[in-house]
């Protein structure tokens, strides 16, 4: 990998960084769902400063080419986010269900009242 592209890489990568550092400072996200994107954006980090590190890091776990590993990654990656956002959906429904109940409680104690 050429300085030049590692350069770039690692501008992006910051870039993407800050703006999900000020997304979270305006609440448009939420921290526990963005410790994913920080680890992986991390740990990309540390593989363009480091590309060998992908070679060694492949053949220790026995993949044959870095392309296949990055592939192995991306797939671990996404498996972890729709793990994270099947536990929010979950959490949410729960809620809903409970506030759902909650109203239904309170406008039947203002009929009894009328």
């Amino acid at each position: 990998m050429s300085l030049r592209l590692q350069i770039i890489l690692l501008v992006i990568l910051f870039c993407i960084l800050i703006g999900i550092v000020i997304q979270i400072k305006h609440r448009k996200l939420d921290l526990k769902y963005t410790l994913s994107w920080f680890v992986l954006i991390v740990a990309l980090i540390i593989l363009t400063c480091f590309p060998k590190l992908l070679i060694v890091i492949a053949d220790f776990l026995g993949i044959t080419t870095p392309i296949n590993m990055i592939f192995f990654c991306g797939f671990c990656f996404s498996l972890v986010i729709i793990y994270t956002l099947t536990v929010a959906i979950s959490k949410m429904s729960d809620n809903i269900r409970s506030l759902t109940q909650k109203i239904a409680l309170l406008e039947k104690g203002e009929k009894n009242h009328e």
